[in-house]
């Protein structure tokens, strides 16, 4: 048998769980380690389920993720930044000029294939751990709910992937070719159901286990891989656990999980964990994290990304925005004519023009400016780390919360036949997030729907992949550049196609 060899990235080692600031390190053939020589103890088969988190939430040192990704690419924001270059990934993402040589999707690509890779080398490796059976059980379910999670987003974003259901010896590794995309759903479905069983219905301990995966992280990410695939009424089923029983208009959730009363508190930062995080990306104000290696932080870059340039207070009513590099602006035509009016504005839009006007702020406009920035997420300078402050800001980012899978439910069982009219579960879990800032009960219908979901999850990165499934970005994304039979996938990379037997998608001038 072939020795593989394991770098020292796969052993991300931290004071809790999320925390560690190790993500991927230069090391010498002195610094390797065999597997035969590792994952012989319960702390390693610990570092090694912490490194496959890692790329769970991982950013890309080019100071992006999902989030900024498919926020650039909707119709509510632009790239913004310093110039037309700058973050070029973003750039092209924005004006759907990437391709397989060059673009975002690389790191869509490299983000989930690492993480698959760290989670087949663990679940062949645990047996040798010493694990008691309750924690061996409970690392194997986290290992291949990510897994699966890994897979959605690769046959969701790219259509034509390889499955890889094991680690592979050297020699084989260009010879891998791509599976039939519905055994990679497949796959992806019966990593999560695997995974359920053995996971915990809540974390007994917050303060050292949050962001770990639970039973209804698991469950939301598989009703909504069941909502991708218009398997409505397995969506509906399956999220209708999470959400929980109905009570008149309330629900129940036996999760704990439970809509903030405020809709502006899921964006403090010290609001970690809090009821409505359902799967949450942990960032650390304490990862230390420099610019030998952006990405190798675990704080929060879009705080800075997103933070106007050249900020500066002029009196106390003002906010204390770190001042940052200006990505991700909304557009006029959101701000101004779909958000504004909305409860929910002041906590999503940092309106930088106004405070400009007001004489409380100044700022220096950059690429794409609008004057309107993504509130949710621009740092504070209360917030800010002692080293580094700009890469090490804590704020979570929430990959799925409750307000989500309320809405994927309605849209289930709106699909499947179920009553929309009033009273009945799809209508009350649809206004439940309506009335939880303020505004009034309105007929479930599939446009009153797509609305709601736009103002809820505005700059959370769920707008593109939204207008995509709904068959709607076509239409919507045409005057951005988007080109409807091609622009729903992105290309393989480059890179992965050069001296290998992938193929690449007929969408993108292959022959897959």
């Amino acid at each position: 048998m072939k020795k593989n060899l394991v770098y020292i990235a796969v052993i991300a080692l931290g004071t809790q769980l999320l925390g560690a600031c190790k993500r991927e390190l230069n090391v010498n053939r002195q610094g390797r380690i065999t597997l035969d020589s590792y994952y012989k103890t319960p702390g390693d088969a610990y570092n090694a389920l912490v490194s496959i988190y890692d790329r769970f939430g991982f950013q890309t040192g080019g100071l992006y993720d999902k989030l900024s990704i498919f926020d650039v690419g909707s119709d509510d924001q632009m790239a913004g930044g310093g110039s037309p270059t700058d973050i070029n990934d973003l750039q092209m993402m924005q004006l759907y000029t990437y391709s397989a040589q060059s673009g975002p999707e690389s790191y869509l690509w490299s983000r989930s294939y690492s993480g698959i890779y760290r989670a087949n080398v663990l679940l062949e490796q645990i047996d040798g751990c010493k694990l008691d059976a309750n924690t061996k059980a409970r690392y194997i379910a986290e290992t291949r709910a990510m897994r699966g999670a890994f897979y959605f987003d690769l046959v969701n974003f790219f259509k034509n992937v390889p499955l890889l259901t094991g680690t592979l010896p050297v020699d084989s590794l260009y010879d891998v070719v791509q599976a039939d995309p519905a055994a990679v759903w497949a796959y992806a479905e019966n990593d999560l159901l695997a995974a359920i069983p053995n996971l915990p219905t809540t974390l007994t301990n917050v303060k050292s286990e949050g962001g770990r995966l639970t039973q209804g992280s698991a469950k939301a990410m598989l009703g909504k891989m069941y909502l991708y695939e218009k398997k409505w009424d397995q969506a509906a089923q399956m999220l209708a656990d999470v959400n929980g029983t109905m009570s008149g208009t309330t629900f129940s959730s036996k999760y704990g999980y439970k809509l903030l009363a405020n809709y502006g508190d899921l964006w403090l930062s010290k609001n970690k964990f809090n009821s409505e995080a359902v799967v949450e990306f942990v960032h650390s104000a304490i990862s230390n994290g420099g610019w030998g290696d952006a990405g190798a932080s675990d704080g929060n870059l879009i705080c800075i990304t997103t933070g106007p340039r050249g900020y500066s207070q002029k009196n106390g009513t003002a906010p204390d925005y770190f001042s940052g590099y200006s990505f991700l602006v909304f557009t006029k035509d959101f701000a101004q004519k779909v958000m504004y009016g909305d409860p929910r504005y002041n906590t999503t839009i940092a309106n930088l023009d106004s405070l400009k006007s007001a004489g409380a702020a100044t700022y220096t406009a950059g690429n794409n400016n609008t004057g309107y920035f993504l509130g949710k997420y621009i740092g504070r300078v209360s917030d800010k780390a002692a080293a580094t402050p700009e890469l090490n800001f804590g704020q979570d980012e929430y990959e799925i919360r409750l307000a989500d899978t309320y809405l994927m439910e309605a849209e289930a069982l709106m699909n499947s036949g179920q009553s929309v009219a009033p009273a009945s579960r799809a209508y009350n879990l649809f206004n439940a997030v309506r009335a939880r800032v303020g505004l009034g009960a309105i007929a479930l219908t599939q446009d009153a729907l797509e609305k709601e979901r736009r103002l809820e999850f505005a700059g959370e990165g769920l707008r593109w992949p939204d207008l995509v499934r709904w068959g709607k970005a076509g239409t919507v994304l045409a005057s951005k550049g988007f080109v409807t039979g091609r622009h729903e996938i992105f290309p393989i990379p480059q890179g992965e196609l050069n001296n290998t037997k992938l193929l690449q998608s007929k969408e993108w001038g292959g022959t897959k």
